[in-house]
């Protein structure tokens, strides 16, 4: 089960539509209207990034791997889907996330050490903070998850590439950022971790920028171009499936021809986007979840023009708030 994400508890009970995940969150806050009235809060992408800045600075001072903190992240979100936040303090919850998900994924840190670290981080929030609360809070997360730890994570999609459409150094890199910023969206509740990790794929593609003097498209171009190819991936996709001549995962050797408005034909003179056509070839002579990619690919953009907005200031004072209003911080 650990090695099939298809039967893993990560599938079988913790992928959702959007519309669920409003629905839940409304129905923890209906238990209890007078915090939430009392104490707002921002957006929830706002606390995701802020849950993300804020592990982050407690990975720096133990040098902790980003596989660790990809998993702790998908815990703070798992919790919070069953508890309402403003019964905890989010910080508690941050460094138990991290110890245990450093657990879970075979690189142990010790408790004191987190505790020591996440008190000098986060003493005004943590003020009495000792390994015994820690293991308390430790309970909480796997009791409210169900014992449902193992994550499958997007990362390993990168690596196992077919050669036509293997990443350069840069693109890679771009990618794993890509798949790095998606744990401050819902879409690791939404999308299985491939869809996750080729949609990273394409966007490294299309937002790398072009060699000097190539004369390539600019990024917003770029992407219009990759969202028109996915549409199109998808028609190809279909008409295949129809004629009977897609075959399951793919079939790379097919002697098939691409419909005259299909990627494949196209042949822009700009390398980058030519890798993009290739990539939606791929795709086209796939079994994958284009939808879902460019569901995918919508959230990650909408994500990035929320992320302008975002104000780390505002959101630590609205949790600071709660957190001493309720003496959670004790």
């Amino acid at each position: 089960m650990a090695a099939n994400y298809w039967a893993s508890t990560q599938h079988k009970y913790w992928r959702f539509t959007q519309e669920q995940l409003a629905a839940m969150r409304q129905s923890l806050e209906d238990e209890d209207p007078t915090p939430v009235q009392a104490y707002p809060l921002p957006q929830q992408r706002h606390l995701n990034i802020f849950f993300n800045q804020q592990i982050n600075r407690l990975a720096k001072r133990l040098s902790i791997r980003q596989q660790c903190l990809a998993t702790a992240q998908m815990y703070i979100k798992r919790f919070y889907l069953k508890v309402e936040i403003r019964r905890t303090n989010p910080y508690l919850v941050m460094a138990t996330a991290v110890y245990l998900a450093c657990k879970m994924e075979e690189s142990p840190q010790h408790i004191r050490m987190i505790v020591s670290e996440a008190r000098q981080l986060w003493g005004h929030e943590l003020q009495q903070l000792d390994t015994s609360k820690l293991g308390e809070c430790e309970f909480f997360l796997i009791s409210e998850m169900n014992s449902h730890l193992i994550i499958h994570q997007p990362y390993r999609t990168l690596t196992s590439l077919p050669s036509e459409i293997a990443l350069s150094p840069e693109e890679s890199s771009l990618a794993w950022s890509v798949i790095n910023d998606h744990y401050m969206t819902d879409l690791p509740l939404i999308h299985p971790p491939h869809i996750i990790a080729l949609t990273a794929i394409l966007l490294a593609i299309v937002l790398r920028p072009s060699p000097a003097g190539s004369g390539g498209n600019n990024q917003a171009a770029g992407v219009a171009t990759a969202a028109s190819m996915l549409v199109q991936a998808q028609q190809s996709q279909a008409r295949r499936r129809t004629s009977g001549t897609l075959t399951p995962g793919g079939s790379q050797g097919s002697s098939e021809q691409y419909p005259s408005d299909s990627p494949a034909e196209k042949k822009p003179s700009d390398p980058r986007m030519s890798k993009v056509v290739r990539f939606a070839a791929f795709l086209a002579d796939s079994t994958f979840d284009i939808e879902a990619m460019i569901d995918t690919t919508q959230e990650i953009l909408t994500f990035y023009e929320c992320h302008e907005q975002f104000n780390a200031k505002l959101t630590q004072d609205q949790i600071s708030r709660y957190v001493k209003a309720r003496s959670l911080d004790k």
